[in-house]
C-alpha cells in the first residue's frame, strides 16, 4: 500500500493547504508520497520536514515586506521577479526561518514538483532533493508569467507547474500510490476560465508556441481534471479537502485577517477529516 498527498498551488491561498498540513502533523499523518505545485510545493517542503507553523510565519512575517515580494523586485535588473528571489529562497529558509534539511532527508517517500517545459509546454516531475540550498525547483515550480523570468534548470526553460499540470493526481497515482488525498486550494463550485489578461500574456511568450497552447488550453484542462476528481472522490479512490470560500481572498492577499482565517478553515478541515484519513490511508 502507497499513500499520497497532492497539494495544488495557488499563492497565498495555499495558506489553506498549510492549515491542513498543520492539523496531519498534529495527527501523526505522512503518506509516503508528496506532490505539489508551486506553493504547494514550495509550502508542502516544510510538512515533509515536520515544521509546523514555518509557512504561516513566513506569510505573517514577510508578506509585507518588500525584499520578499514587490514591483522593486521586478524592475530589478539583477531580479526580473516580483518576489525577491534570493530573499525568499536563499534568506528566508537559510537565515531568518531556517528549513530542516536533516529532517527533510529523514523523510523516506518521494517529494515531487511540477515544473512546466517553456519549449514542449509539458509537465515535468522532478524530485526535490535536499541538495539545493537555493531551491532552484522551487523557483521553477513557482514561476508565474510575467512576475518570474523562466528559471534555467540544466539550460532548459521552466515555468510555474500550474500552467500544465495544476492537480496532479494522475502523476499520484500513475506513480503507484493506491491511495491518495488532494488538497486544492479552491471553493468546490469554482470553475477556471481564461481571462482577457491571459490571452494578452500569449503575445508576449509568442515565440514559445507550446507554452502559448498551455496557456490557452488551462482552464479547460483544470476543469475537466476537478470533474474527473470528483469522479474518483464519489468512487472513494481519493479523499478531497476543500476550503469552505476563496471568494475575495487575492493570490497575493495582504489582509492578515483574511489569511489567518484561510489557515484556520484548513486546519479545521485537516482536523475534522484526520481520522477518516488514517482509515483510508491503512484500510
Amino acid at each position: 500500500m502507497k499513500t499520497g498527498i497532492v497539494f495544488e498551488g495557488g499563492a497565498f491561498r495555499t495558506v489553506f493547504s498549510c492549515g491542513v498540513m498543520d492539523s496531519f502533523l498534529d495527527e501523526n499523518i505522512m503518506p509516503d508520497y508528496i506532490i505539489g505545485v508551486s506553493a504547494g510545493a514550495a509550502y508542502g517542503t516544510s510538512y515533509a520536514a515536520k515544521q509546523r507553523g514555518r509557512d504561516l510565519s513566513i506569510i505573517m512575517n514577510y508578506s509585507h515586506d518588500k525584499r520578499y515580494m514587490g514591483f522593486r523586485n521586478l524592475l530589478n535588473p539583477r531580479n526580473k521577479s516580483f518576489y525577491g528571489l534570493d530573499f525568499a529562497y536563499n534568506l528566508v529558509p537559510n537565515k531568518l526561518v531556517p528549513f530542516d534539511y536533516e529532517e527533510y532527508g529523514r523523510f523516506k517517500g518521494d517529494f515531487k514538483v511540477v515544473v512546466t517545459n517553456v519549449l514542449t509546454g509539458k509537465p515535468e516531475y522532478p524530485s526535490l532533493t535536499v541538495d539545493d540550498h537555493k531551491f532552484k525547483l522551487l523557483q521553477a515550480t513557482c514561476a508565474l508569467p510575467l512576475l518570474f523570468p523562466f528559471i534555467y534548470i540544466n539550460d532548459i526553460p521552466y515555468l510555474d507547474g500550474g500552467l500544465s499540470d495544476s492537480i496532479p493526481y494522475e502523476k499520484a497515482f500513475e506513480d503507484g500510490c493506491d491511495k491518495v488525498v488532494v488538497v486544492l486550494t479552491r471553493q468546490p463550485d469554482y470553475k477556471k476560465s481564461t481571462s482577457h489578461s491571459t490571452k494578452r500574456i500569449t503575445y508576449l511568450y509568442r515565440k514559445y508556441p507550446a507554452l502559448v497552447n498551455a496557456l490557452l488550453l488551462r482552464a479547460e484542462r483544470y476543469n475537466s481534471s476537478i470533474e474527473r476528481l470528483k469522479e474518483l472522490e464519489s468512487e472513494g479512490k481519493v479523499i478531497v479537502i476543500r476550503p469552505t470560500l476563496t471568494d475575495g481572498f487575492g493570490r497575493l492577499e495582504k489582509d492578515f485577517v483574511k489569511i489567518q482565517a484561510l489557515y484556520d478553515d484548513g486546519f479545521k478541515k485537516g482536523s475534522d477529516i484526520a481520522n477518516e484519513v488514517k482509515t483510508f490511508f491503512h484500510q
